[in-house]
């Protein structure tokens, strides 16, 4: 049960998902905002918050005056409409995960696609690389951005056709069934954008586990678990890994700096993560 005497006074960051009893955000922000003595100031709590209550969850919170909003499944593209205004980096993706609210205006920025940007850049030059992306919500798009801005070739891949579709044409791609197993096989980079793998799928993966092979480089955006079965095959065969935590290391590091102005200590976070 939360302590309202530990927040009295301060400015309250909010993560809201459904589910979200898993994330980490909270942990990272209020360990980061202890770090650099600015806790007396800032508090970081989560709430579950179901698809039918966004709006009423997002009228509540601007009324509250709650300082930032971070957005996680399944509220990236639904939350859109009740925002006042959006950065054009969340226009181009077409998704928010993190919301500002000054003075009663809320204005959406996503910082997903640095989450994907940063870890792959360490890792491999990006540009005609054929990306495999499994999945097209609203962190697929913040996934397909980063591809495109990077000089990737993006290929989209999804349970509902008509959904890859959709976002193939605004991301000038290609798209198919998520069952193209031999397409997805032939890519370089195969990046998990869904959450197939956590919480009740847990256990499961997004697509067959044998056409990964040691020349591919494999992204998974689920981070809890740490190792999803996706991870544990790449590791098995020697392909190279990027976890899910360095996507939320790295969107969480430029949110923490729209929230708090302050520069964000990216060591003390990423131990928390570990």
């Amino acid at each position: 049960m939360l302590n309202i005497s530990r927040i009295k006074g301060k400015k309250i960051c909010m993560i809201i998902g459904d589910p979200v009893e898993h994330s980490l955000s909270p942990k990272m922000h209020n360990t980061a905002y202890s770090f650099l003595g600015i806790d007396d100031e800032y508090f970081f709590i989560s709430s579950n918050v179901k698809s039918e209550s966004l709006k009423n969850t997002i009228e509540a919170l601007k009324v509250l005056n709650i300082r930032g909003i971070t957005c996680t499944i399944p509220h990236k593209q639904n939350v859109i409409k009740y925002l006042d205004e959006l950065d054009d980096i969340a226009k181009k993706i077409g998704a928010v995960n993190t919301i500002i609210n000054e003075n009663g205006i809320l204005r959406g920025y996503n910082t997903d696609w640095l989450g994907v940007k940063i870890p792959l850049e360490k890792l491999v030059d990006v540009k005609s690389k054929k990306v495999a992306l499994i999945g097209a919500s609203g962190a697929g798009q913040a996934v397909a951005y980063a591809i495109k801005k990077m000089g990737g070739e993006l290929f989209i891949f999804n349970r509902t056709y008509e959904k890859a579709e959709k976002m193939a044409k605004k991301f000038n791609c290609e798209a198919y069934d998520i069952k193209s197993y031999e397409k997805i096989k032939k890519c370089d980079i195969i990046i998990n954008s869904t959450s197939v793998g956590m919480g009740k799928m847990e256990g499961q993966s997004p697509i067959p586990l044998d056409i990964i092979n040691k020349d591919h480089i494999v992204f998974d955006i689920v981070y809890k678990p740490k190792e999803t079965e996706l991870i544990k095959r790449a590791l098995e065969v020697g392909a190279k890994v990027i976890y899910g935590y360095e996507m939320l290391l790295y969107q969480g590091i430029a949110q923490f700096e729209l929230y708090t102005k302050c520069k964000a200590p990216e060591k003390i976070m990423l131990e928390i993560l570990l």
